[in-house]
């Protein structure tokens, strides 16, 4: 009797750990894949000044890799639209007050005193913003707030306000839903680090989005660790504009300065760093109306042509490396065009992939 009981303990002992052992090889082998598939993953980190174009370009390698914004998100970008408009409205009603420019039409002061008095507190949702429509359009066709913006680099402005304004009729509407391009021009400063991942071609991305203000920089090195290549963003319409922190030094000697300190880095030395001169579309319309000359007296080009002033901003980033062994691998980007990106982002993702083929293969 005692030794059929003790075999059948043996026999259920032995099964036991039978079963543990499927389970351990099992977490080992998950162990293992997981490893693999960290040592290819592609980290990707987004860098550069405040406002030049990372968290755009995060949200345009979601739509281009398939990615919808939900009735979720969408909500909250409208709110955030809202805020754009509002805010950027009072900034311009300011504006034109401190720059002493009359009104067109005198009536527009008390529309300004009510746009400008708005509580931040209270939050801005569409039956609240639709009390501010009207006035903010009326505001609009005022040549007092034109000429404010004309001059607009006189002060701190968001960039997206002009586009907003000229769709307020759009934008106001009851039941508005963002467009994609609505989306892409909403502005939320980055607090913290965002990422994406995705699978590009079975090689997994992670894109890492820092904040650029300078209070937030100090993070940057919590992503320095296992990253493949960054990406250095540059407003490159803002070389007549100077930083919100401190408002006296130029944003495109502060960008100058922040990629000096990432492209010299010794722990860089084998990470592809390429540069996105970006925005443009803005610099377009930029040297139309402002002369390089007047902020960087060494420019030799033609003020007006978009290649001369590209190839000098180009030279003043390229100058700062002090490794010349290797190109500067750049290029010129609107990251609201989700064309251009959808293009630059393919030669990058070669780059990327040229650079770190050996320690991607076979893993």
């Amino acid at each position: 009797m005692s030794s059929a009981v003790g075999g059948l303990l043996c026999c259920g002992s032995t099964n036991e750990a039978k079963a543990q052992r499927l389970i351990s090889q099992e977490i080992d082998r998950q162990l293992a894949k997981d490893k693999r598939r960290i040592r290819r993953t592609v980290r990707v980190l987004l860098l550069g000044s405040g406002e030049s174009g990372k968290s755009t370009f995060l949200k345009q390698m979601r739509i281009i890799n398939g990615g919808e914004f939900g009735d979720d998100e969408l909500k909250q970008f409208k709110l955030t639209i809202f805020a754009n408009v509002v805010m950027g409205a009072k900034v311009l009603i300011d504006a034109r007050d401190k720059l002493h420019i009359p009104w067109e039409n005198d009536d527009n002061d008390a529309r300004a005193s009510w746009v400008f008095n708005y509580d931040p507190n209270i939050k801005l949702d569409e039956s609240v913003f639709a009390q501010f429509v009207p006035k903010i359009i009326e505001l609009w066709k005022d040549e007092g707030i034109k000429s404010a913006y004309d001059r607009r680099r006189e002060y701190q402005l968001g960039e997206s306000i002009k586009y907003y304004l000229d769709n307020i009729d759009r934008i106001g509407q009851m039941n508005y839903v963002p467009t994609t391009l609505d989306v892409l021009h909403s502005r939320k400063a980055t607090k913290g680090i965002s990422d994406l991942e995705f699978v590009i071609k079975n090689i997994p991305f992670v894109f890492l989005d820092v904040g650029g203000q300078r209070s937030q920089r100090q993070k940057w090195y919590r992503c320095f660790d296992e990253v493949t290549s960054i990406l250095f963003l540059v407003s490159s319409s803002e070389f007549d504009q100077v930083l919100f922190e401190d408002r006296k030094t130029n944003r495109l000697i502060e960008s100058c300065n922040i990629f000096e300190t990432i492209v010299n880095n010794k722990s860089f030395a084998t990470v592809s760093i390429i540069l996105f001169l970006n925005k443009t579309d803005l610099l377009v319309e930029k040297i139309r109306i402002a002369d390089i000359r007047e902020f960087f007296p060494q420019f030799s080009g033609n003020p007006r042509s978009l290649s001369d002033v590209q190839q000098f901003e180009l030279q003043m980033f390229d100058l700062r490396r002090r490794e010349k062994a290797r190109p500067l691998f750049h290029h010129f980007t609107t990251a609201i065009d989700t064309d251009n990106i959808k293009f630059v982002f393919q030669c990058v993702h070669d780059t990327i992939l040229q650079d770190n083929l050996k320690s991607l293969m076979l893993q």
